[in-house]
């Protein structure tokens, strides 16, 4: 098998790291960045930006804060940032936030660089020029995206959601400061912590899986399965900030250097019809399409549920792996996931939605990727299941109370 391995040059990694940004851009010569954060982390309650502008100013020639990103960035709003670094001539970008400021920064660096339109860059068209360079730090362990040759932004004008690809998007080097997630509330850590397993999980169970993801891989799956629950009920615990920021940028090397599967092939259309945010998507369909997936590779799930802790080590393989889907729902459960309903979603309208989101979801080509690479009728049940197992989640909830 012949693997190509796709990483940044350097990851720096500890709580306070943020402060070695500066060295960082001057051994990289990069001397006009362009900060790319949010309107949050550039408020006094987070003090984020601000913690990256002094690690940096002394550093650098002159530099540039752009915090006009949005959630579930656009073609519009990544627009906005190209014209920002070519207002300021900037040559690099320090990207800094959770997967939405990241997946903005990725974008414009390759437009600014190549020019076009982002659905001209869209999958299956592979973009490995170079763009301009990225220093990534995550303030949310979830995404990943510090580590991968991906971005997602929707178009605008037909609300698809694009997944672009190739080394254009890998960020040239990450910091990985874990003293930044502190604050994080329970909803998006438990959120983007889920989403850090499927990352992990499915680039272990991918048709492309190869043995350089699967060591990252299990070892996100080993960090993230041990730490989820502490980081959401004491959030101030450092130990299991810092193993989720770990194994969140494993499971982004992982997937990035093997592929994900049905989870992320349908939450895509499912977050841009429904604007439901990435994490929360994966959250919701984990348990049943992993229920539908788990007999196609039972001796890998088997291998996740003993990773992550959701079974006895003893346990047979069979066992292991037809248990993972009921696991991951106590998990959903536990971290208090919505279900579709309780998110808000009108049955009819989503019912409507089904036939189409299956085909964007088969068109996005990661299904292909799946232990049991299913049919357009079978995603589209899958839908449907997914649906009728929260309605009767929350049946079974009121019954209780």
């Amino acid at each position: 098998m012949v693997v190509s391995l796709d990483l940044p040059r350097a990851i720096l990694t500890g709580g306070g790291s943020v402060g070695r940004l500066g060295g960082l851009l001057a051994n990289f010569g990069m001397r006009r960045p362009l900060v790319v954060a949010d309107s949050f982390l550039a408020s006094p309650q987070s003090g984020a930006v601000d913690k990256v502008v002094a690690a940096m100013s002394t550093s650098v020639a002159d530099y540039g804060v752009f915090t006009d990103t949005i959630s579930d960035p656009t073609t519009e709003s990544v627009e906005r940032c190209v014209d920002a670094l070519a207002a300021g001539s900037y040559d690099s970008i320090v990207a800094l936030g959770g997967g939405s400021p990241m997946d903005t920064a990725k974008a414009a660096a390759a437009l600014r660089t190549h020019g076009g339109r982002m659905r001209d860059y869209k999958a299956p068209f592979t973009l490995d020029r170079p763009s301009l360079p990225i220093v990534a730090i995550p303030t949310t362990a979830g995404t990943g995206s510090e580590a991968t040759k991906f971005t997602i932004i929707t178009d605008s004008e037909t609300e698809e959601k694009m997944l672009c690809i190739g080394l254009a998007y890998l960020p040239l080097a990450a910091i990985l400061d874990h003293e930044l997630t502190l604050t994080k509330p329970l909803r998006l850590t438990a959120d983007t912590g889920i989403d850090a397993i499927c990352h992990a999980m499915e680039a272990y169970v991918s048709a492309k899986a190869n043995p350089f993801s699967d060591g990252v891989a299990a070892s996100a799956m080993r960090r993230l399965g041990g730490a989820l629950h502490t980081a959401c009920s004491s959030p101030a615990d450092g130990a299991a900030r810092e193993a989720m920021l770990l194994g969140s940028c494993e499971a982004g090397i992982a997937f990035s250097n093997s592929s994900v599967t049905l989870i992320h092939g349908m939450s895509r259309p499912l977050g841009a019809s429904f604007h439901i945010p990435h994490g929360m998507c994966n959250a919701m369909l984990l348990p049943r399409v992993t229920a539908f997936s788990a007999g196609g590779a039972v001796k890998r799930y088997a291998d996740a549920a003993r990773l992550m802790g959701l079974c006895d080590e003893g346990a047979a393989d069979i066992d292991a792996a037809m248990g993972i889907p009921d696991a991951l729902q106590r998990v959903t459960s536990d971290l208090r996931v919505p279900t579709l309903e309780g998110f808000g979603i009108d049955e009819a309208v989503f019912r409507k939605a089904v036939p189409s989101m299956a085909q964007a979801a088969l068109a996005s080509g990661s299904p292909n990727n799946n232990p049991i690479v299913p049919t357009a009728t079978e995603v589209e049940a899958l839908y449907h299941e997914i649906w009728d197992v929260g309605v009767g989640l929350r049946a079974r909830g009121e019954a209780a109370a």
